[in-house]
């Protein structure tokens, strides 16, 4: 319910589904780590949770799952407005295109407060120029109080192309855990077993889902290239990935197919991140678009040097030639290369490694992350009025 003079105002995070990925990661953080006379919680969800709901460690913030079905389910929207009027929430925030629409329930509800985030960009829209999205950005935007995004790619583009006063945006990167992500420690196990990679072999890989847009056959590519072009070289490199997703099975078979299966470990979803972020030599996000990736932000923190592909907020973490190396996507030959450079090279290697850590040290803590938040619900709610703001 709507805070009364004895306790803070409440915050409904509208989003699709709380489970593994970046943006559920990012809201987890932020409500873990924001002080609890400051403001109350709960999270909506579309559609359901999973497991990954253990990692809030406040027993005070209910999650609710609305069991949207797929395509149009008018009655989940209903269950959501007849939610948000008895939870009378002080502000609204909701999160990423698939949950946009939800703010009209949240007008109709009485939410006088309303924030939405953007969190990166989908494969249908790399370019902005969906049309259908544009014109229901456009569409709903007066009914949004403020706007957060997590990279200044995505604030520009809703500043210049869907038309929104720079005044209402707020780019917030992503913070990362520098206690939870270290450096690698003597004696730490990687998740893999101990004889895919014997000592001296140069273990690169990544984390993320195998959604299309993470476009994680085309690393596999680049592998089977190197294999290819340096045969010799490649004897001694491993490829590592972790995470599900549609794809999963898609990238087995390529490696199966070409020989390369043993030389590869693809474990699905895992919960040991920061060890196999440790028993990495090299990470490469080779995305097709990009927010501000929490899987780079882990690495840097780890003290890794990062290939990534050179679109979206990737080139607002990674300096290219001093803690990684930046290169075009759907480029199998392009990112086949960055990688061999730094399997020849170790004091490259482990000079970026030391930069990246130092950047997300200085640049990406949660602190400041949780400082940007802070700032944009007390502005919001320390309005005078409740006018819909103007473009």
């Amino acid at each position: 319910m709507t805070a009364s003079a004895h306790e803070p105002p409440l915050i409904a995070h509208i989003i699709f589904r709380l489970g593994v990925g970046g943006m559920e990661n990012g809201v987890i953080n932020l409500i873990n780590r924001m002080p609890p006379e400051r403001y109350r919680h709960a999270i909506i969800c579309l559609t359901t949770h999973s497991e990954f709901r253990d990692r809030l460690r406040r027993d005070d913030v209910p999650v609710y799952c609305l069991e949207k079905r797929e395509g149009k389910d008018l009655g989940a929207y209903f269950r959501l407005w007849k939610l948000l009027r008895q939870l009378r929430p002080d502000l609204v925030h909701s999160r990423t295109f698939g949950a946009l629409d939800t703010q009209i329930y949240a007008a109709l509800a009485g939410a006088r407060h309303r924030v939405h985030g953007e969190h990166g960009r989908y494969l249908d829209n790399l370019d902005g120029k969906n049309r259908k999205q544009y014109l229901m950005q456009r569409m709903i935007s007066p009914l949004i109080s403020h706007y957060t995004t997590v990279s200044d790619d995505i604030a520009g583009y809703l500043i210049r192309e869907v038309g929104i006063s720079a005044s209402r945006v707020t780019r917030i990167h992503n913070g990362v855990d520098v206690d939870r992500f270290h450096p690698r420690v003597p004696a730490a196990a990687a998740p893999w077993p101990t004889d895919f990679a014997p000592p001296g072999t140069f273990v690169f890989g990544t984390v993320g889902r195998t959604y299309p847009v993470k476009d994680p056959l085309n690393l596999v590519d680049a592998f089977l290239h190197l294999r290819e072009i340096a045969p010799q070289a490649a004897a001694g490199m491993r490829l590592a990935m972790a995470g599900g997703g549609p794809l999963l099975e898609n990238v087995k078979a390529r490696l199966a197919a070409s020989g390369a299966a043993s030389q590869a470990w693809i474990s699905g979803d895992i919960d040991s991140i920061p060890e196999f972020l440790c028993g990495l030599d090299l990470f490469v996000l080779p995305s097709l678009g990009e927010g501000i990736s929490n899987a780079i932000l882990e690495a840097m923190a780890t003290g890794l040097p990062v290939v990534a592909t050179n679109v979206g907020g990737n080139s607002e973490l990674v300096i290219d030639g001093s803690t990684g190396a930046l290169v075009r996507s759907s480029d199998p030959e392009a990112l086949a290369a960055a990688i061999l450079e730094y399997a020849r090279n170790p004091e490259r290697r482990a000079a970026h490694g030391r930069e990246a850590r130092e950047r997300a040290l200085t640049h990406f803590s949660m602190e400041a992350m949780l400082d940007g938040y802070l700032r944009v619900y007390d502005k919001v709610l320390g309005a005078r009025t409740s006018a819909t703001p103007g473009r």
